[in-house]
């Protein structure tokens, strides 16, 4: 039979009930460990292509987040009980060689964690998706060639904070004040019309305003300038308007059938179309804006939320809201990732270490796929049903005793179809 762990009752199960007679008001319950998601239980033996993955690369990204988690707080206060229990993992996790080899990093997480499937309560897989770093064209000064910009944050920009402190979540506003009172900013078309004015440097500018869009949309961007030098932009906020994926408006309208849509469609009819193409990008009111990311290396990743250069195909975009950062995650699915597109299985250990405005839910991620147009070309084509099995440390694993298992649930609702 099938066990399914109902998240808000496991957290109410974690936390003991006061002494006292039947009826008596129990201890304080903390917020559930994931939101609206089930779990199920599975062994490691029955995950497809868990023993043939690069456990080493996985527990090498494990540890970076390790670094971060070691030495900052939770995102909420008090601290979450999986962050909690991360951090003696961490611990001996950097106590390995290393370079502990394949087999001894499998041994690790195998000990450590203890692997559940998670699911949205409505679905039984989840939806992933795909991004990537672009590397465009530009310049620092605006020229007839280069004449888009790509803004720093606005000197006036408010991000609403979530009460209790922490950072803003995916859900939050940003704002600006006019007359004492707070309205929200500027959407996408008023401020390509110029409503900034001189709230905001640019810090680059670049030959065309699909760049830009697309840039906005992967949330960090490499622009090489004339001289060869490659400036590497990382985002620094948003406008907290509502996020669009414009590949749903073209496959709605019937402009591109849905077993085509890419991001090389898009693209591809933007460039086609370039008044319908502008007033298009113009329907996604989302604008991000970016920081000069000074510390990255040539050879580093985009930095995620986390603060950490991210690991092609390793790194994972989670909803920050329900995930810890460094939590393992374990995807299986079909994904278009093989030559010209064909489809194979992406079975490999990912490390949570990014977020996204569209990446909302428990069993929903963005993988990272690297920088340039291969692994734009990739990152495109990825919008999936996959597996997500979480790696929940063991000592907040009720399989072995510290929790007893709640009733078992019925089936879960057939999925419902989803694009970005």
């Amino acid at each position: 039979m099938r066990i399914f762990l109902v998240i808000p009752v496991l957290a109410a199960l974690l936390t003991a009930p006061l002494a006292g007679e039947a009826g008596a008001a129990r201890a304080f319950v903390p917020p559930p460990l994931f939101p609206q998601a089930v779990l199920e239980p599975i062994a490691f033996a029955a995950l497809p292509g868990w023993a043939g993955d690069d456990h080493e690369k996985a527990l090498a990204t494990f540890r970076r987040s390790c670094a971060v988690l070691a030495k900052k707080p939770d995102l909420v206060t008090p601290p979450r009980p999986l962050f909690t229990a991360l951090r003696p993992i961490c611990a001996r996790a950097v106590r390995l060689p290393k370079k502990p080899g394949d087999a001894a990093a499998r041994r690790f997480f195998e000990r450590e964690f203890r692997p559940y499937i998670i699911a949205a309560l409505d679905r039984p897989e989840g939806f992933l998706t795909g991004y990537y770093e672009p590397e465009v064209e530009g310049s620092r000064t605006r020229s007839d060639i280069f004449a888009t910009p790509l803004y720093a944050r606005p000197t006036d920009l408010i991000i609403e904070t979530p009460p209790g402190g922490g950072p803003p979540t995916n859900k939050s506003g940003a704002f600006r004040e006019v007359d004492g009172a707070r309205v929200p900013y500027f959407d996408r078309a008023a401020i390509e019309d110029g409503a900034l004015g001189d709230r905001a440097e640019v810090v680059a500018w670049v030959r065309d305003p699909a760049d830009a869009f697309f840039a906005h949309i992967q949330g960090s961007v490499r622009v090489r300038l004339p001289d060869g030098e490659v400036l590497r932009l990382n985002y620094d906020g948003h406008n907290g308007q509502p996020y669009t994926p414009i590949g749903r408006l073209l496959i709605e309208r019937g402009l591109v059938p849905r077993e085509q849509m890419s991001m090389d469609a898009i693209r591809a009819y933007i460039a086609a179309h370039p008044q319908e193409g502008r007033d298009l990008m113009r329907q996604n009111r989302s604008y991000v804006f970016f920081r000069v990311a000074r510390e990255l290396g040539p050879e580093d990743g985009a930095v995620g939320a986390q603060g950490l250069p991210l690991t092609a195909g390793r790194s994972l975009a989670v909803d920050k809201a329900i995930h810890v950062y460094g939590t393992p995650i374990f995807l299986d699915a079909e994904l278009p990732t093989g030559p010209d597109g064909a489809s194979q299985p992406f079975e490999r250990l990912m490390i949570a270490q990014d977020t996204g405005s569209a990446i909302i839910g428990p069993a929903r991620g963005d993988i990272f796929f690297g920088a340039g147009k291969e692994a734009g070309a990739t990152a495109g084509r990825v919008q999936h049903p996959g597996r997500f099995v979480l790696l929940l440390p063991r000592a907040l694993d009720p399989a072995r005793g510290h929790a007893p298992l709640p009733r078992p649930r019925p089936p879960l609702a057939a999925a419902v179809s989803e694009t970005r």
